[in-house]
């Protein structure tokens, strides 16, 4: 190994511990109340880690209204290795997040053989604080994974390039005019390995096959010469290497495009006019300009405003044409320029809102590729302007180690607003306006903190700033039923069904609060709704399991057996499906008590003992419902109402002594639970008829 490839190679490196000694914080921070449920703490397949099983679901089920499987293996394999504590999800974003630092690197750094700039531009895309979202967000795996296949597909396609030039200039044409094509080359085909692996990552990557052109104008200047012994213009055979690239690009747009529209993603965007979303993409670019420039007042939702003031727009528009102009005018003298804003404006394309998804007019996140564009400008610019201004050189090198210095302190400080869900939406609150979406998500992280009160204000805002907004109703009404507020909490779930008819979840919670009420026949009609609007509910173990309870209360004990029974092979690690099921089996007609005859020469006295403790009777199969309270314990240890159930079933099968040992654990672990002390005198009384107790 020669001496400029030890440099290079050390300095790859010391990228990758600086970018993993920055992000080194986000450690010790938890899970955000934004998608990470979708992505790990509510995905039970995920949680399951990696698998056959697994596999086939990743490639065959949407998560967040898209289709990426490789970012879902990504967390099951963190599952899989680190379980669900945050720490490892963390982990392997930062770590991604260090190598693709260190991959930009070694790309510009083979693609112009200028080290040191290459240094500079990997550094700010490093530790640029706008990129702290992409990296501390654990749902926003798909921005580093992506990344990371795509500058691999790219090493690997400049890799083809400079071997196709060597065989050319040998005279060992791969490629004539008359010849096979595509390219026989294995280093080709890694390139569309890897770009396939980045777009199952996140479909960003869409726009790849033009960074590739981007890359032959500058630095590999093939535009100028011919890399083939072909008489087709230049421009025609360098779109037409790329062929099987714009392929993949084009059906993964179409898949990406049918699979948002069919989720209902694009629902939000579609109730704002076409030419307000070419309005925000001109106002867009600016703004992602000014916050790579000045990144100041960073958020995690940017509320779309519907429309933008025409002065702005106008503005804006003029600024974009006027750059574009000049790049273009000077691009014999100054590649580089073009090549770099075409990266940042084409790049961005995917996500700038000409077709919406969800309510943000940007986001950081989307800044992550593109950025690197803008970097290479400044970067390579000021190389130049110091090739005429020589004297000025210091001044350049020490205002970029100051700029860089400064993005290291900001992204520290943006890090810490991404702890945890609370404090992240505090922040966004803080720096927007009219922020409903930031609201809700505030008023979901004070509820999940046991701070309903707080929880349910916030939720009152999102709603005072949104009034149709049905997410924001149905969360006030849930936070309104944990307070024990059925009444308030009815009108809102039904506000949010009329907003959204199809709101399952609204749905289920208005047959929940129904059954709080104990309205248990309108709560099992509501019930009964919600399988049809959706048969296949996310929360069918809790749908079950709280049909089964409104069917209970109301007499129906066999259809709520069969609902307990279904929820606990749904959910059969949930306790509380095993502690339900118990009950109503306790609850079971003494018709089909074996038993019965026998509890009828019991004394009346020792008959009230083993009455039942919420809801528990003495009739049913009680082997069963012992069976099941046992499992309840076993799941949850702490249980202190099964163990109290279970000293009453205990007590029905003349067990006395266990049923004294279940009820005194229930007092340890409750010491002010009132019903199995009173439980356990009653029993105690009959055990010691002649004691003074």
């Amino acid at each position: 190994m020669t001496r400029p490839n030890i440099l290079v190679w050390l300095l790859a490196a010391l990228l990758l511990l600086v970018t993993l000694a920055v992000y080194w914080p986000a450690m010790g921070h938890d899970y955000v109340n934004y998608d990470d449920q979708l992505y790990v703490t509510a995905n039970p397949q995920v949680q399951t880690g990696l698998s056959w099983a697994g596999v086939k679901w990743a490639f065959c089920s949407l998560v967040a209204n898209n289709w990426h499987p490789l970012t879902m293996l990504s967390h099951m394999l963190d599952c899989q290795m680190f379980g669900v504590d945050p720490w490892g999800h963390h982990l392997t974003s930062i770590i991604l997040h260090a190598v693709n630092t260190a991959l930009l690197f070694l790309l510009l750094r083979h693609l112009t053989g200028a080290t040191w700039r290459s240094v500079a531009v990997a550094t700010l895309f490093g530790v640029h604080p706008l990129h702290v979202e992409s990296v501390a967000w654990v749902a926003e795996r798909k921005d580093v994974l992506s990344t990371f296949f795509g500058l691999l597909a790219l090493l690997a396609y400049v890799r083809y390039v400079q071997m196709q030039e060597v065989r050319t200039q040998r005279s060992e044409i791969e490629h004539p005019a008359s010849g096979f094509w595509p390219p026989a080359s294995s280093t080709y085909w890694l390139a569309l390995l890897l770009f396939a692996l980045g777009l199952m990552s996140k479909p960003m990557l869409v726009t790849w096959p033009f960074v590739m052109l981007l890359l032959d104008y500058w630095p590999l200047y093939r535009f100028k010469r011919s890399a083939f012994n072909s008489q087709l213009p230049i421009v025609w055979r360098l779109v037409r290497e790329k062929i099987p690239f714009f392929a993949l690009a084009l059906a993964s747009s179409v898949v990406t495009f049918v699979v948002q529209k069919q989720t209902g993603a694009m629902e939000a965007g579609e109730r704002i006019a076409f030419s307000d979303h070419v309005e925000n993409a001109l106002i867009s670019y600016c703004r992602y300009l000014g916050k790579l420039f000045w990144p100041k007042d960073l958020a995690v939702l940017y509320p779309h405003p519907g429309h933008w003031p025409v002065s702005e727009v106008v503005l804006a528009l003029g600024f974009l044409t006027g750059v574009s102009v000049w790049f273009f005018v000077v691009r014999a003298r100054y590649p580089f320029l073009l090549m770099g804003w075409l990266w940042f404006c084409g790049t961005l394309v995917p996500v700038l809102g000409l077709v919406q998804v969800g309510f943000q007019s940007m986001a950081d996140r989307y800044a992550y590729i593109p950025s690197i564009g803008v970097f290479i400008i400044v970067i390579w610019g000021a190389n130049e302007w110091t090739r005429v201004q020589t004297c000025q050189r210091a001044i350049i090198a020490a205002t970029i180690a100051m700029a860089i210095i400064l993005c290291i302190g900001l992204t520290c400080q943006q890090l810490a607003c991404w702890q945890d869900g609370e404090t992240l939406f505090r922040q966004t609150i803080k720096v927007t306006e009219n922020n409903y979406l930031a609201y809700n998500n505030l008023g979901t992280a004070l509820c999940e903190a046991n701070l309903i009160e707080e929880g349910t204000q916030a939720f009152q805002e999102a709603i005072r700033l949104k009034p149709d907004y049905a997410e924001g109703h149905n969360n006030l009404g849930f936070s309104y039923s944990r307070m024990g507020r059925a009444d308030e909490a009815i009108p809102q779930f039904k506000e949010a069904i009329r907003l959204r008819p199809q709101y399952t979840e609204a749905s289920f919670n208005l047959a929940t609060a129904f059954s709080i009420k104990g309205q248990y026949d309108e709560a099992i009609r509501q019930f009964q709704a919600v399988l049809q609007l959706e048969p296949s509910y996310a929360k069918l173990a809790a749908f079950h399991s709280n049909l089964g309870a409104a069917l209970s209360k109301n007499g129906q004990v066999e259809a709520a057996i069969r609902e307990f029974h279904e929820a606990v092979r749904l959910e059969p690690d949930n306790p509380e499906v095993h502690f339900n099921l118990a009950t109503a089996l306790g609850k079971r007609s003494q018709a089909n008590d074996p038993n019965r005859n026998a509890n009828r020469h019991r004394s009346a006295e020792a008959q009230a003992c083993f009455k039942h403790g919420n809801n528990f009777g003495m009739e049913g199969q009680t082997d069963q419902a012992i069976q099941q309270f046992q499992e309840a314990i076993r799941l949850q240890p702490d249980f202190a109402e099964a163990y109290n159930n279970l000293g009453t079933a205990f007590g029905k099968k003349d067990r006395i002594d266990d049923a004294i040992r279940q009820y005194k654990e229930a007092i340890r672990i409750q010491p002010d639970y009132a019903e199995a002390h009173n439980n356990l005198g009653r029993l105690l009384k009959v055990k010691y008829p002649h004691s003074a107790l």
